[in-house]
């Protein structure tokens, strides 16, 4: 029997690594992702069973936005700096821990803590995955089909997590969504510990403390203010301090991230019109688009009475939609140029959501399936350009930068539209999440204001975003 050299061995090793790494990778991404997506159509149940009003439903999905949100570029710093397989391990270990916390929360604020954990756990893993796939594949080409694999499986997960999520919450309750990760996450921090290299480079980079905590007081503030405003009273004590905090440190973090190197958001790159306009974009794509996820599935299950799954089912067509076109959005850019994909993005999904505006508790299913198709093609449309735009407008050098920022502004956009809209239908609705009288007007109402929202997106894609370039 003849015997394999171990040189051999060693080489076909070598070899099959960066696939390993790439599935590895790949995995926590899927698994932060998902915990986005699966959440939403169990909110009705975990509002019945814990008791929970709309402004708390709001926190369980914001926790975990407005962390995510806040952290995600310096989870990219402390990869750098402490180890890039450190970390991410560490990312899967607290998703893993924040999910099991949300599986046995005994009332609302533990299960918002732990939504708030696996935030943290999204904010290191994800931007430290992309640093892993980088060292693992220098080869540009080799790198740029690497990232497609990994970038895919943001929208596997925008397909399978909501039927998921709908299948788990009628077969075994809301709190199974969250025990489905932790077999994934150990599985993941297994193959992390196992086949990813230890990397790091900490030349010139440095955690920017103030502008972190600035960040964080700024965006929480608002956040906090704004979900909770028609709890205490718009003009309470309470209420007017965390606006007046929340400015301050916006101003504040504007000043420190002006007056030193290494920031952590240059400022300089925002008077790059492109940029900003590719950002801006961003933020109010999931503005309105993360708003229409948190309060579709309250009125598929709530008005109409159907089950999780179904809901899940109905809101298909836009998952898929996105998947699929998605798929060809950069054929599109080829031929037509990113604004004219992004303007008809924005333009398509602002449509969709105004096709909802007219919604009856009688309503019939196709439309709001149309409805949902269009937003769903739009999204895809948008979604691929608007961070190929952000990149391409910064040079090669700034590439990590301009993604973490736009990837930012995303999460930042999810973050108010479900605080901003939410309230706006919770002005109308109450705070009940039970079907009354004020719930259409303030799903109308919501669904207005994401609308204009995208819509405002399309004019600043098609003012901001330059034009297809002649051959």
């Amino acid at each position: 029997m003849t015997s394999i050299p171990t040189t051999a061995v060693a080489v076909a090793r070598q070899r099959d690594r960066p696939l390993l790494v790439l599935f590895t990778t790949s995995l926590g991404v899927l698994i932060a992702q998902l915990d986005l997506s699966v959440v939403n159509l169990a909110l009705r149940h975990i509002g019945g069973d814990l008791a929970l009003d709309v402004s708390a439903l709001q926190w369980v999905i914001d926790a975990y936005n407005l962390v995510y949100a806040s952290l995600l570029l310096t989870g990219g710093t402390l990869a750098d700096l402490y180890g890039r397989r450190r970390i991410f391990a560490l990312g899967v270990a607290l998703l893993s821990a924040g999910s099991v916390g949300c599986a046995l929360a005994p009332n609302g604020a533990a299960l918002i803590v732990g939504r708030a954990v696996t935030g943290l756990g999204a904010a290191l893993a994800v931007p430290t995955s992309l640093a892993i796939l980088a060292v693992a594949y220098p080869d540009a080409k080799a790198r740029a089909k690497a990232l497609g694999v990994w970038a895919s499986c943001n929208g596997l997960a925008f397909v399978i997590g909501p039927t998921l999520g709908g299948m788990l919450v009628d077969a075994g309750g809301w709190r199974s969504i969250f025990w489905l990760n932790v077999p994934v996450c150990a599985a993941t921090l297994a193959l992390a510990m196992t086949v990813v290299p230890e990397s790091s480079d900490p030349q010139g980079r440095r955690l920017d403390l103030p502008g972190q905590a600035l960040a964080i007081l700024a965006l929480a503030g608002f956040s906090f203010a704004v979900i909770e405003g028609a709890h205490w009273g718009w003009g309470s004590p309470p209420i007017v301090a965390c606006l007046i905090v929340s400015v301050l440190a916006g101003l504040g973090f504007v000043r420190v991230e002006a007056g030193q190197r290494g920031a952590l958001v240059p400022l300089d790159v925002f008077a790059l019109r492109p940029f900003s306009g590719a950002l801006a974009c961003a933020g109010l794509m999931t503005f309105g688009m993360y708003a229409m996820l948190f309060l579709t599935p309250l009125y598929l299950q709530t008005v109409r009475g159907t089950s999780a799954l179904m809901a899940a089912l109905e809101m298909l067509p836009m998952s898929v939609a996105f998947f699929a076109v998605s798929q060809v959005s950069g054929k599109v850019v080829n031929r037509f140029g990113a604004r004219a994909a992004m303007t008809a993005g924005m333009f398509l999904m602002g449509a969709g959501l105004m096709m909802l505006v007219g919604i009856t508790p009688a309503t019939r299913l196709g439309l709001i399936e149309a409805g949902l198709l269009v937003i769903g093609i739009g999204l895809g449309l948008n979604t691929g350009p608007v961070i190929g735009v952000a990149v391409g407008a910064l040079p090669a050098a700034r590439s990590g930068t301009a993604s973490g920022l736009v990837n930012t502004a995303r999460m930042i956009g999810a973050t108010l539209g479900v605080a901003v809209l939410g309230a706006l239908f919770a002005a109308f609705a109450g705070q009940a999440a039970q079907d009354g009288p004020g719930f259409i007007p303030g799903l109308r109402a919501a669904y207005l204001g994401g609308g204009i929202a995208e819509w405002l997106g399309a004019v600043i894609a098609f003012l901001c975003i330059p034009g297809k370039t002649a051959k």
